[in-house]
């Protein structure tokens, strides 16, 4: 008989591994202190985001506007999306809303989702990183056009 009752060493194993998963899932929730640890942002985690700002939405609108957003370019398939935001929430960036629209503009199979403020700020975040990135481009070719490097 081993420490967890049981006289199968393989069923022993597992549960040692499964305990081991869930203290490195408990030690990552408590490390991660700062938004800016998320970053840089995944790209469908920045386009969700994106799609979050400012409103709920449910899934499809989530997939529609990011399919919009980039001209086609980004497309969420539902197993990605979905296990995105699974993620998403599991990091503690977005949530699911118990708002709904009125019954006559919703289907009741629809979740929907918001950013939690956490995921605001690492939002935030990702926008300043990129902003920054876009002034190094547009110095550098500034440096380039009038000939100083």
């Amino acid at each position: 008989m081993d420490i967890h009752g049981t006289s199968d060493p393989d069923r022993g194993r597992l549960l040692d591994c499964v305990s081991i998963n869930i203290y490195i899932k408990i030690y990552s929730m408590t490390i991660r202190t700062s938004p800016r640890s998320f970053l840089p942002l995944r790209t469908n985690w920045f386009h969700i985001l994106l799609s979050l700002s400012g409103r709920e939405q449910h899934g499809y609108g989530i997939m529609q506007e990011v399919l919009e957003r980039t001209e086609g370019k980004v497309r969420l398939w539902p197993a990605t999306l979905y296990g995105t935001i699974r993620r998403l929430i599991s990091e503690g960036l977005i949530e699911e809303s118990d708002q709904r629209p009125a019954p006559e503009d919703d289907d009741e199979r629809r979740r929907y989702y918001r950013l939690t403020n956490e995921g605001q700020e690492v939002l935030d975040g990702e926008c300043r990183r990129l902003e920054k990135l876009v002034q190094i481009i547009h110095t550098k070719r500034a440096a380039t056009e009038t000939g100083t490097h």
